[in-house]
């Protein structure tokens, strides 16, 4: 399993804070996907708003070292894009799967999305 604590102390503590805003605020695709997932209803434990690196990710699977994201409509401007891909490579870096999914696919293919999740973590 990687530490948990992989940022430095200092922005840990303001980004376990920033965690704990974006739980209490989830959008309605991360509660869709968080209902499937919590509970070790797939066989592993998941952690939600989850600070990582200097990063706050939306799911993750410790055990499996495996990072959902979940993007909206923002994710597809330029600068949000690229700030994406910089922090999938610094995740994927420090030993990290990452997949993604837009707000479109949980919310309307909830049961694919759950499938391709379960195919990643038999596959890790």
């Amino acid at each position: 399993m990687l530490n948990k604590h992989l940022s430095s102390p200092d922005r840990y503590a303001l980004l376990k804070n920033f965690a704990r805003q974006n739980r209490a605020n989830m959008t309605l695709a991360e509660q869709v996907l968080w209902e499937r997932v919590r509970g070790h209803q797939l066989g592993y434990t998941f952690l939600r708003q989850c600070p990582i690196f200097d990063y706050i990710v939306d799911f993750i699977c410790r055990d499996k070292a495996l990072i959902i994201e979940v993007d909206g409509a923002y994710h597809l401007e330029r600068d949000q894009a690229e700030d994406d891909q910089v922090r999938q490579h610094d995740l994927e870096h420090i030993g990290f799967q990452v997949i993604r999914f837009t707000n479109e696919e949980v919310l309307f293919n909830t049961e694919e999305v759950v499938n391709q999740i379960k195919i990643t973590l038999d596959n890790l």
